[in-house]
């Protein structure tokens, strides 16, 4: 494709796509290009080149086969231009492949009032996908649409729009509205694959939902998935009531449901294997 890796790089990192950067750091003998050549590979794209060949098609695929494998992080291959790499150049290539899995979580979130808004502007340095919506038209005019990973939506139908939401996506219910808020919630509910619920308002908010929800043919199991009121820290509520606080503790909610484990091998290469890979003299496989 004709845009640069470097172009390509900074929006696949801002969209929280899945891709892997190609980077030639060493090379021995004739090769196609030098090192610091790189190229940007995903699930269905290439911009930028390595040089062709072969050997470029079994770096694609390497990367192609480390997002599948969602395998994060750092990863040498080491590349024989000859003999059965097909390629005549006999030289030998190391290349490092950094691989980005996008963004970690899908947080969707229903309503852009003052709560929303501070939740959309704390989330923005976070690895997460936000989806936002809201029924107002002209809600997201002065909204900041460079902020990464994150797409503003005009919420038209209810039912249309949790539908078409990822599956285990976290999602959060602050609209303007309360009979919004219900509808959203009854149709939510509905969808067994949601990772977690969470709506905006007092006990007596929710408890006037509980018992409309039960009269629609909801069940206990249904109503304990939706967290209400959302950001209780320590099964208390803040007595500070400010957009921004109560933001805080809602992020900090989020940042709970959504952990991801770190693998507890996270230290890489030992140093005299590192010092090997990047050394010309070493033997690469083919």
């Amino acid at each position: 494709m004709s845009e640069s890796w470097h172009a390509a790089l900074h929006r696949l990192q801002r969209s929280g796509t899945p891709h892997v950067l190609a980077t030639q750091v060493t090379s021995a003998g004739s090769t196609p290009r030098e090192p610091g050549a790189r190229m940007v590979v995903t699930n269905d794209a290439i911009f930028d080149t390595l040089g062709g060949g072969t050997f470029e098609w079994q770096t694609i695929e390497a990367a192609r086969n480390f997002l599948r494998q969602a395998s994060a992080g750092f990863h040498l291959e080491a590349f024989s231009l000859g003999g059965r790499s097909g390629q005549c150049c006999g030289g030998f290539v190391n290349v490092l492949l950094e691989v980005f899995l996008g963004a970690a979580s899908h947080i969707t979130l229903f309503g852009a009032g003052h709560v929303g808004r501070e939740i959309a502007k704390l989330s923005a340095p976070l690895p997460w996908h936000i989806d936002w919506y809201d029924s107002r038209a002209d809600i997201f005019i002065d909204q900041d649409h460079q902020q990464p990973r994150l797409q503003c939506h005009l919420l038209s139908n209810h039912q249309e729009s949790v539908a078409a939401l990822p599956p285990q996506s976290h999602v959060l219910v602050l609209t303007h509205n309360h009979d919004e808020d219900y509808a959203l919630i009854a149709a939510l509910i509905r969808r067994p694959d949601i990772a977690s619920i969470g709506l905006i308002g007092s006990d007596s908010k929710w408890t006037s939902f509980q018992n409309r929800l039960k009269r629609d043919g909801y069940t206990l199991e249904d109503l304990q998935r939706v967290r209400c009121p959302i950001g209780t820290v320590h099964d208390t509520k803040l007595s500070n009531k400010t957009p921004y606080a109560i933001a805080m503790t809602v992020v900090t909610e989020l940042l709970w449901l959504t952990d991801q484990p770190t693998p507890a091998n996270t230290r890489g290469l030992e140093p005299t294997a590192l010092r090997a890979l990047f050394n010309d003299t070493a033997t690469p496989q083919s």
